[in-house]
């Protein structure tokens, strides 16, 4: 299963969140579940608060990071809900992906009133080796 296919699925699954809990105005914790709920039920793997061990120079710092959704082992889902989004959030996504070796990340924001316009894709171009 390619990254793209996944995102296509998460994009979906999403949408539909969005629509059946109304909209914005929910805390971020209520979509992530609800998302992970959604793509489960669709047949993907899915990892919730998943930690991601930062090692610096060898030693490896004791308080991990945490990703809010790891689909199908590949593809990073940063769940937010917030009224805009900072660019921040797709420069920490893209640390994520770095830090993980992985290639595909979305930044799906469940505050904007029309979903699509809150969905960012993050890209890894060089994964480390």
């Amino acid at each position: 299963m390619t990254e793209n296919y996944i995102s296509h699925q998460v994009v979906g699954a999403a949408i539909e969140v969005h629509k059946e809990l109304g909209g914005p105005g929910l805390l971020e914790g209520i979509y992530e579940e609800a998302l992970a709920f959604e793509l489960k039920t669709s047949g993907l793997d899915v990892q919730r608060q998943k930690l991601l061990p930062v090692i610096y120079k060898g030693f490896e710092i004791k308080r991990p990071l945490c990703i809010d959704l790891l689909v199908e082992g590949k593809v990073v889902i940063e769940v937010k809900a917030v009224d805009r989004v900072n660019p921040v959030f797709a420069s920490q996504l893209l640390t994520y992906l770095r830090l993980g070796r992985y290639r595909l990340g979305l930044l799906l924001n469940f505050g904007d009133s029309y979903l699509k316009n809150g969905i960012h894709r993050v890209v890894n171009q060089c994964p480390e080796s």
